[in-house]
């Protein structure tokens, strides 16, 4: 059987969810249709998504229809979680992007369009909603055009719309479908002008395959009026997995726990096949396979391309980790994955368990989430016993508290949220201190130089000293240690590109007494070099110097055109950049740059300033040096600026 691994994407309560239980229900997978509002439905599967109605983790579902198996991705729609969106979407061979037939084309909608544009994918439009009073066909056909794609074919017509005997009979427009489809096939054109025969069915396909155009269904998930013409243009005009032999190749899009806390990952296949007991390469690491499941089938001994599998055994697999061919090294190299970068989270909070006692539990909860979220990033402070956690939005932090008190019987309190800046290197400058001479009490010496590093080009650790100047481990020492401290620059960010080149290396040789005991008072450890190295090394930034930069978001702002006075004045005050507008008789637009730290700001003031018509789309741009008073953030390491205190702490440790 032929596989289809399609994604239903859409901007909150636009009733994807709906259609999802609608298809299975159609499907016979399940007995009933469930109920977001009743929270009963088949993929909604955290106790939050039931409470509030919105997906916030993608789900896999499986049916067919006719010949065709789908495994349907059920993926979330609120902003906060379009690292999830993005995540599906790498898998996808189609998608299906609902839309309400009475709100209509929304900011996220554009958002989600774009990016399935962005990738190719190849997309049918849903309109939802049509039983539900102020459902709109024409108005609704025009805000797609004029806000998401002018490529589109209307499938059917519409009838009775906001009454519960709303009905979609699907009907062939056949001159919309040639105005559509001749804008793109120039044969197609001149067999038409020559009034020749047309397979508009097959130039449909064709031009739908290539995400080209897009055809657009109207009904209703509750009533499964439309549903049916939906599941026959699923069938008929999304493309099928695409299947080759050799190599194995696969994506690994999402990670779970089960019931005994092991490891579940689901991979989409792109290509090979691989079985139970057969070890595979994933990122840096390596594992067997020890139990595996068909998304569909059920449990299996083998997997082949096209299907999504369940692979357990893979220990320290993670979210975005190819599947590669345990005897074919180069595969990992030439792996090259289809998507984007996920933009960095440029939100963060401490997270604090209400109770003393869940502490250490908190940390071991926190480190499993982060597994299955990459984009959860963790810190620790040590000094103040707190833990960070980095976040999109504040909705994260509703789903994460659900989930720790659902999963782990942990309740937590979160503090204010604050903005994740970064430093970046403004020169260069280099620190050495030698073993035994002036106040370095260590065993050891260490020479570093830092300069400025490309942007996104990371942390490089480069050597102008002979590899076998000293013990590999003392290097490994020091390289490590400058990594891990330029975790917290001169004032306290992330500095997350670097060239450091260590320039002075010494040690001393491992001294015993007569019984052949080590004496560590008079021989190098390679602890001595992980306590010199922090000194050392933020001497060598103080001299290069560092800047502070905070997150831009870049914005998109529709408007009423006789607000724009008032939101410019607004945006002033937020510190956003915008552009020149494009104004027009009735709406205009606003486009430009914005701190991350404005955007909550923006949002709440938005609806006042338009009336509660304007429309914000927002995302990372990337980074620019803060004007005014500098961000401090808090060190959660024992401070090796302040060379007094810092000594203080670290001999105290020894």
């Amino acid at each position: 059987m032929e596989v289809l691994n399609l994604g239903i994407l859409a901007h909150v309560d636009a009733g994807k969810t709906s259609l999802t239980e609608r298809l299975l229900y159609a499907a016979g997978v399940i007995d009933e249709v469930g109920s977001v509002d009743d929270g009963n439905t088949q993929t909604d599967s955290l106790a939050l998504e039931r409470q509030r109605g919105i997906t916030i983790k993608s789900a896999v579902a499986a049916f067919t229809i006719g010949d065709v198996g789908i495994n349907l991705i059920d993926t979330p729609g609120h902003p906060d979680f379009i690292a999830e969106v993005e995540r599906a979407l790498s898998v996808l061979d189609g998608a299906v992007l609902v839309i309400s037939a009475v709100e209509g084309v929304q900011a996220q909608t554009r958002v989600l369009m774009r990016t399935l544009h962005r990738l190719r994918i190849p997309t049918l439009i849903f309109v939802n909603k049509l039983d539900r009073a102020g459902a709109r066909y024409d108005g609704v056909l025009r805000e797609i055009a004029a806000k998401l794609t002018q490529e589109i074919v209307p499938m059917g017509e519409a009838a009775y719309l906001g009454t519960p005997e709303a009905t979609f009979k699907p009907i062939v427009q056949e001159d919309a479908l040639v105005e559509v489809l001749t804008r793109h096939d120039d044969a197609l054109l001149q067999r038409y002008v020559d009034n020749e025969p047309l397979s508009l069915h097959q130039a449909l396909i064709a031009q739908t395959h290539q995400a080209i155009v897009h055809p657009v269904y109207f009904g209703s998930a509750i009533t499964g009026a439309g549903t049916e013409a939906l599941a026959d243009g699923i069938r008929e005009l999304l493309p099928r997995a695409r299947t080759t032999g050799v190599p194995l190749d696969g994506t690994v899009f999402k990670v779970e726990r089960g019931p005994a806390g092991e490891k579940i990952a689901y991979v989409r296949m792109f290509s090979g096949t691989t079985q139970v007991r057969e070890r595979v390469r994933y990122g840096d690491a390596d594992g067997k396979i020890t139990a595996l499941e068909v998304v569909g089938e059920g449990p299996a001994a083998t997997i082949r391309a096209g299907q999504i599998g369940r692979f357990w055994g893979l220990a320290e697999i993670r979210i975005g980790d190819t599947l590669t061919d345990f005897r074919n090294v180069s595969a990992t190299e030439q792996h090259i994955v289809s998507g984007s970068a996920f933009s960095p989270p440029t939100l963060e909070t401490v997270i604090t368990p209400r109770k003393r006692s869940d502490k250490g539990n908190l940390r071991v909860a926190l480190t499993q989430l982060a597994e299955q979220d990459p984009l959860i990033n963790l810190r620790q402070d040590d000094l103040r016993q707190e833990t960070y956690v980095s976040l999109y939005g504040e909705v994260q932090k509703e789903v994460i508290e659900s989930t720790l008190a659902t999963d782990f019987g942990i309740e937590v309190d979160f503090r204010e949220t604050t903005t994740i800046c970064i430093e970046r290197i403004a020169g260069t400058g280099q620190a050495v201190e030698f073993n035994k001479k002036d106040a370095n009490p260590f065993l050891a010496t260490v020479g570093l130089r830092v300069q400025a590093a490309p942007v996104n080009a990371g942390v490089s650790f480069e050597l102008e000293v002979e590899l076998g100047s000293m013990p590999f481990a003392f290097i490994k020492a020091v390289e490590e240690t400058v990594r891990e401290t330029l975790h917290q620059g001169i004032h306290g960010w992330q500095i997350p590109d670097a060239r450091v080149v260590m320039t002075h290396s010494g040690y001393s040789a491992r001294q015993s007494h007569a019984h052949a005991v080590f004496d560590k008072s008079m021989s190098s450890t390679a602890g001595d070099f992980r306590f010199l190295t922090p000194l050392v090394l933020m001497t060598a930034l103080q001299e290069a110097g560092t800047t502070v930069h905070e997150p831009m978001h870049r914005f998109r702002l529709e408007i009423p055109t006789d607000t724009t006075r008032a939101v410019l004045a607004a945006l002033a005050r937020l510190r956003a950049i915008p552009q020149v507008p494009a104004l027009a008789a009735e709406t205009s637009t606003l486009e430009g740059e914005i701190p991350a730290a404005a955007v909550y700001e923006l949002e709440q003031q938005l609806p006042a300033l338009t009336r509660g018509e304007g429309v914000l789309e927002s995302a990372f741009e990337r980074y620019q040096p803060v004007t005014g008073l500098i961000p401090e953030r808090p060190r959660t390491d024992h401070d090796p600026l302040n060379r007094r205190e810092y000594l203080l702490h670290v001999q105290r440790r020894v």
